[in-house]
């Protein structure tokens, strides 16, 4: 189980360290984004993050709309690729890019926080 934790958390920091490089490169060098590599490796990093997160969940036996803490992760997981999509696909000036990037950013937190403390409302 460890391997495959180590694997999750590896790939949920590839993941938003991309995430904010792309949205770095969407706010100053738009044209970058077109490098075929920008466009492949966000969709690698998150297919081996969600599987690694279904083997975790299968593993400690604790599923969604079962354990609450699972549940929250998995919505705020539908919220932040949203916001991520409106950042990087949908936004069409900056205000509406910064928005969606600190939409994303602030659920991505809320995320390691929800797997850290396994609550579904970490801040109390």
């Amino acid at each position: 189980m460890m391997v495959l934790k180590f694997v999750h958390v590896s790939c949920a920091a590839l993941s938003i360290t991309g995430f904010l490089a792309r949205s770095t490169l969407k706010f100053f060098r738009p044209h970058l984004l077109q490098r075929r590599w920008l466009k492949i490796s966000p969709h690698v990093i998150d297919t081996i993050l969600l599987a690694s997160a279904i083997g975790l969940v299968i593993q400690i036996r604790q599923y969604p709309f079962v354990a609450d803490w699972v549940t929250a992760k998995v919505i705020a997981l539908l919220f932040y690729i949203g916001f991520g999509m409106w950042a990087l696909r949908f936004s069409k000036n900056r205000a509406q890019l910064t928005i969606g990037f600190v939409g994303a950013c602030l659920t991505f937190s809320y995320i390691i926080a929800v797997a850290i403390t396994r609550q579904a409302w970490p801040f109390t």
